[in-house]
């Protein structure tokens, strides 16, 4: 059986590379993007900002103490967008199989055109440098047989890197890495990992599954696997994903509406993270209830515009909760499933009256995905998902 080859492209410190690529009489300064003004956090900054210690997500108050000789601008999404449509037409050429992750990134499946475009590490090479011939950026690749092991690979030698994981090296390249570089590790698992003397990923590959899975819980199952560089996801494309949902069997019935409530918040918010992870938008919404007699009900609605708002989803389920008998019956399970997907670039009708209103809500989202991924999911989140919730949601127990 043939390995698969899967190019993680990641393009460099993207938001600020785009301003020095408008205004050149910026390159070679430290550039931040984020606003001029002492709220809000860093949305990206240059190499030469970086060498302060200033990173995405910071906030630009500490941002403006490390390096206060930076040139601080305020984000041009609409720009952004543009230059990434250049750049994800360019990936397509090489093959259909593209998985936009975000604005500046995507995993690209080329298993199958080795005999007409060559092996991952000329196609890559090939994609890099048109990227900056057509575009003027840079972009850097990470080659795995996995989704999970690209990715780190595209990261090991920024900026304009390409990095090569050969089939049977994964484990070899990840276990001298941080422990932190492991996706489903987030900032609160550390300090525990730390406590047993995991400091890099091949430390917690000196664990058994068994111990794993009775500490971590599901999530204890992934680091094992991940640790390993097993990783047997596919490519998906905005074409294959018919929807997007998540479910919840509680441990107990619900009775208390309320609690209810709560519990399809933390289904909204992972949904509404994994629709903006794909950088995809639904149009339908589906709540599903499973009473205690394991009598099932469906309920959906279809939106006017398509969202991937966790926020707004939440609103539209409540809206179908009273259309169901949770809170009379007692609720085994409730589900949420956001249907008839769209790209996130796909034009659509804009509010008239709500324009602005959605702008700065895309930008403050946009922000706390930023903070997340950075620092682990529910860094940012509800004020109701804390406790309990906070840990279901990070997979801990």
């Amino acid at each position: 059986m043939t390995s698969r080859a899967i190019i993680h492209l990641d393009m460099d410190a993207f938001y600020a590379s785009v301003e020095v690529l408008d205004n050149p009489e910026l390159a070679g300064q430290p550039v931040i993007v984020g606003g001029s003004s002492n709220r809000g956090v860093v949305s990206a900054a240059s190499y030469e900002a970086r060498a302060f210690g200033v990173h995405s997500a910071l906030a630009i108050v500490v941002a403006r103490r490390l390096c206060p000789q930076a040139v601080f601008l305020p984000g041009r999404m609409d720009r952004y967008q543009e230059i990434s449509k250049q750049v994800m037409a360019i990936f397509r050429e090489y093959t259909p199989l593209v998985e936009q992750v975000s604005v500046d990134e995507a995993f690209l499946d080329v298993s199958g055109c080795a005999r007409l475009l060559g092996d991952a590490e000329q196609i890559a090479t090939a994609i890099r440098q048109r990227v900056r011939d057509e575009v003027g950026l840079t972009v850097s690749a990470g080659i795995a047989a996995s989704k999970l092991v690209a990715k780190v690979a595209s990261d090991q030698n920024k900026p304009d890197g390409l990095t090569i994981v050969r089939p049977g090296q994964e484990a070899a390249f990840l276990a001298p890495l941080d422990i932190k570089r492991l996706w489903g590790v987030g900032r609160k698992t550390i300090p525990s990992l730390n406590l047993l003397g995991v400091k890099t990923i091949g430390d917690l590959c000196g664990f058994e599954l068994d111990f794993l899975e009775k500490r971590y819980g599901k999530q204890g199952r992934h680091m094992y696997f991940c640790a390993r560089g097993i990783d047997l996801r596919g490519v998906e494309t905005v074409d294959t994903v018919k929807s997007i949902g998540n479910e919840e069997t509680f441990g107990q019935d619900l009775i208390d509406l309320e609690l209810i409530k709560k519990e399809l918040l933390f289904l909204t918010t992972k949904v509404g993270e994994r629709l903006r992870s794909h950088n995809i938008k639904g149009h339908t919404v589906t709540l599903k209830i499973k009473y205690h007699d394991f009598m099932t009900v469906s309920r959906s609605t279809t939106l006017a515009r398509p969202t991937n708002d966790s926020r707004l989803l939440y609103q539209t389920i409540l809206s179908l909760l009273p259309k169901t008998q949770a809170g009379v019956k007692p609720v085994r399970l409730a589900g949420l499933t956001v249907a008839k997907l769209t790209s996130d670039d796909a034009p659509c009708q804009l509010g008239l009256f709500n324009q602005g209103e959605d702008q700065g809500r895309a930008q403050l989202t946009q922000a706390m995905d930023t903070i997340n991924r950075r620092y682990g999911s529910l860094t940012i989140k509800p004020a109701l998902l804390t406790g309990e919730a906070e840990k279901k949601l990070l997979g801990e127990k």
